[in-house]
Formats: structure tokens, sequence, C-alpha cells
């Protein structure tokens, strides 16, 4: 049974999802406040954190990366917080998953299970090699001309699922389908973010692109640039 961590000082609101989550089937714990949260997670990590940002003690996003201090748990952001500058920020510090209140406890359901699945054991565990690029997704680990890249959890599953497709064109949609696990229409604002900053850890810019082809208004590829060095890209 996955252990859940919620973090949630609306004491209506922890109650409520937490029960709902463990009619689900899930066993959850659950704290009103960060330094409480960052004592349960040291002493057992537990499967997935949903974390409010809206803390008593210590600010939510502060929280955030102190527990991927101690901890590589999937981490899904919950909270009313809705602008746009504040859901990049969550993501750029390694958050998986960011859901605006009100929101269902299916919807929610349906994040954690797309989390379970990716972090379970793949079936594809053979490292991946394109030119001087290496993806390992056995130990979720990608080196570039031996070093190591440090992604986070969400642009690795990008790289592997892109490197999967190596030399083929693959479209906004099939990657918010297969990485983000959102349905048709969802928005692809997260997809150009993850790739400009997958583009980053690579050493590549827009003008001058190697290994990560971005062609506009279409999708990605992930192209050996010593084998295919004239591909189209913006």
């Amino acid at each position: 049974m996955p252990l859940l961590t919620l973090i949630e000082d609306d004491e209506g609101i922890r109650r409520s999802l937490r029960g709902a989550l463990e009619g689900l089937g899930y066993a959850v714990r659950s704290a009103s406040s960060g330094l409480e949260a960052l004592q349960m997670m040291s002493a057992e990590a537990g499967d997935v954190v949903v974390l409010d940002l809206g803390l008593p003690d210590l600010d939510g996003v502060e929280l955030l990366k102190m527990l991927h201090g101690i901890s590589s748990v999937p981490i899904i952001v919950a909270t009313a917080r809705d602008d746009e500058s504040e859901i990049v920020r969550s993501l750029d510090l390694g958050a998986d998953e960011y859901v605006v209140k009100p929101f269902s406890a299916a919807q929610l359901d349906a994040r954690i299970r797309a989390l379970l699945r990716r972090a379970a054991p793949s079936e594809r565990t053979s490292p991946i090699t394109i030119g001087k690029l290496v993806i390992d997704p056995a130990a979720r680990q990608a080196t570039l001309e031996g070093r190591r890249l440090g992604l986070t959890r969400k642009e690795f599953d990008l790289l592997h699922h892109l490197a999967s497709r190596r030399g083929a064109v693959v479209t906004r949609r099939e990657l918010l389908s297969e990485v983000w696990r959102q349905p048709l229409g969802g928005d692809d604002r997260s997809v150009d973010v993850h790739l400009s900053w997958l583009r980053g850890k690579l050493g590549e810019t827009a003008a001058q692109p190697r290994y990560l082809r971005v062609l506009r208004g279409v999708g990605a590829q992930l192209v050996d640039p010593d084998a295919d060095p004239d591909a189209e890209a913006t």
C-alpha cells in the first residue's frame, strides 16, 4: 500500500482529503506544519508527498527545497496559489506536479497513480546511448561526455521519452500524454518550459541546438549531432 505524506495546515481540508485518499486505498499520514513534515520524512520517506504551500511556520517553496535535500520522493504541490510565476518556480525547484485548489480527490488520485507508475522499475532498463549522451533508466541518471547531468525527475522523464523515440519528432500532444499524463487539450506551457530547461542542462541554446531539436509548433526530437548535423530545428 503506497504511503502518502499530506502536508496541509487547514484542519478541515486535511481531514477531508485524508479520508478520501484512505478510501482510495492509500496509507496516509498528515502534517500541519513544515517542521512536522520534515520530522516525518526524516524517519520514513514514504512514496509521494502532497504539499500545500501556505504553511504556518515555513514557506512551502522553502520546504520543497528542504524535502528534496533529504529525499527523492515525488512531490505534488496542491495549493490555492495559481499565478504562473509560482507554478514555474515550484516546478523549477523540483515539484513533479502542480494542482490548484479546489480539486477533487479523483483528480489528485490520478496524479498520484501517474507518479507511482513512473517511479516503478521500468521494463526498459538498458542504457540508451546517443552520441556522447547516455541515459540510464535503471539508475535514472544521464551523462554527457562522462559528466552527470543534474536533472529533475520530470526532466529525466522527458529526456528518456525522447531518447526512446530517438530521431523521431515527438509531438507536444504525445509528451503531455506520456510524460505529464495529461488529457488532450492540456496546457503545453509545461512542455515548453521543461524543454528549455533540458536544453540548458545539455549546454545548448535555441540558436545552436545539438542533441535536442525543437520544431516550433510541432514537437521535439533527440538526435546524434554527429550523425545528423543538419536536422532542421529552432
